[in-house]
């Protein structure tokens, strides 16, 4: 019977950036997707073409309310991830993050789901220890600007553990790195987005503090690959489990390479650096590696290529 019944997945966040590719993945592989979302961040544009799929179902909700649907897989990514909207109504980010977490853990104890949590590097904060690895408890402000999603994201976790702990349930848990890629939201106020559209534009490329903080990118089909393994493993393979590109690359060499690869005359502004911006992040990607054999594939200079023709067309269209 597994042979002809569909295994039955929901996406929470499914219209998003990276649900959007999830549910495409999925999809793929021969599964019956749920895609649900309150279309805060996400977009309809971003699973268009996966509507005449007779196997992609496209829900309008909020995941801080309850909801009733008969799945085998919950993947949980439904939370706006970028100061940008975040910050825009930080109560309702925290309840997405918490009352989320429980309205999907609720749903998975009762229908007897594997569930996925979309964790975050951010549960880190601004990290004391470098590269970060999954026993690191990290350096957070539990009262700044950023804890909504922090300790929100923190908060999932917590629950997912319990849950797994008190009622059994399988759970997956990844911490995901900063990732990019086509269908990034043009004005979401991530780095790389914004650095992308100001030199696309021809305007000046701002950046925060002195360039020389520190991130790691991983292209949007890396990460994605990492989730379907993680999935896919075994019942005692929990996480947290770090997924990200170990690359380390300064704010200013990700200007440089994307002035580069635009052909943009665009220069280089400084502002000062937001609050409790962390000044580096890499991730300890060892643990992946030894339990899903996975690591990224895609060098930065490519993924940036394909995300700005991404944005590139979107300008067009524009016009």
């Amino acid at each position: 019977m597994k042979d002809v019944i569909k295994k039955r997945v929901l996406v929470t966040g499914g219209a998003g950036f990276l649900g959007s590719f999830l549910c495409e993945r999925l999809l793929s592989e021969g599964c019956d997707v749920i895609c649900m979302d309150n279309f805060f961040t996400g977009r309809k544009a971003n699973v268009a073409h996966l509507m005449n799929d007779p196997y992609f179902e496209l829900m309008r909700h909020d995941v801080t309310f309850p909801f009733y649907v008969e799945v085998d897989e919950i993947y949980n990514l439904a939370c706006p991830a970028s100061p940008v909207h975040y910050q825009f109504d930080p109560v309702q980010t925290t309840k997405t993050s918490v009352h989320g977490a429980i309205n999907v853990l609720g749903l998975a104890k009762r229908v007897k789901a594997k569930v996925f949590q979309a964790s975050t590097s951010e549960v880190y904060g601004d990290p004391n220890v470098h590269p970060q690895p999954e026993s690191y408890w990290g350096h957070v402000n539990p009262i700044g600007i950023r804890s909504c999603y922090d300790e929100g994201k923190r908060c999932a976790e917590t629950l997912f553990f319990d849950y797994w702990r008190q009622h059994n349930l399988r759970i997956k848990v990844a911490r995901i790195f900063n990732t990019y890629g086509p269908r990034m939201h043009p004005h979401d106020g991530r780095v790389v987005s914004n650095f992308i559209m100001q030199a696309l534009k021809g305007e000046n490329i701002t950046i925060y503090g002195d360039g020389q903080q520190t991130r790691s990118f991983c292209y949007c089909s890396d990460l994605i690959e990492g989730w379907m393994r993680l999935m896919a493993s075994p019942d005692d393979v929990t996480g947290p489990i770090n997924l990200g590109n170990p690359g380390e690359f300064t704010m200013i060499e990700l200007a440089e390479n994307v002035i580069e690869l635009t052909n943009s005359n665009s220069t280089l502004v400084f502002e000062p650096l937001p609050a409790d911006d962390p000044k580096q992040r890499k991730p300890d990607i060892t643990l992946a590696r030894e339990k899903l054999g996975w690591e990224p594939t895609v060098a930065l200079r490519d993924g940036l290529a394909k995300t700005i023709e991404y944005f590139d067309g979107l300008l067009k269209q524009s016009l």
